[in-house]
């Protein structure tokens, strides 16, 4: 079995710094409960861990069947609960295709190969909370 591992190292007042893959990361909370704004909160980063799994498998898995896109986003929204501890209560996916002619059977199959095979972030957060799902192309 594989293992991940980060460690954060608390810098001052609320800020810490993350080291993942390499990579430098800074969390921060907002000015209103002591932090001073210099990273991003960690539940936002949830958001940002599906989008980019799932995002990653769509690609890949379009390059295999040659569907060329122009452009390629993925948006993720998440409701959070009002009583702590404050928590997602449902994620929404929109996958956002540019390009002439896209094969939306192709579009789709690619989304849901990632959400049900793929993605692990998927997976994991559908144990948790319901996550749909919407495509749309623009030309």
């Amino acid at each position: 079995m594989a293992t991940e591992k980060v460690t954060i190292n608390w810098l001052e007042n609320m800020a810490f710094e993350a080291e993942v893959n390499g990579h430098k990361i800074m969390l921060d909370a907002s000015e209103a409960v002591g932090g001073e704004n210099r990273g991003p909160r960690p539940k936002p980063l949830m958001l940002v861990a599906l989008a980019g799994c799932t995002g990653m498998d769509v690609i890949s898995i379009l390059k295999k069947m040659r569907v060329e896109v122009e452009a390629f986003n993925v948006v993720v929204e998440g409701d959070i609960t009002e009583e702590h501890p404050k928590q997602f209560s449902q994620m929404r996916v929109v996958y956002e295709f540019k390009g002439k002619n896209l094969p939306m059977d192709k579009l789709e199959k690619a989304v849901n190969l990632s959400e049900e095979r793929y993605c692990g972030v998927s997976a994991m957060y559908k144990k948790a909370i319901g996550i749909t799902t919407q495509i749309r192309i623009t030309e």
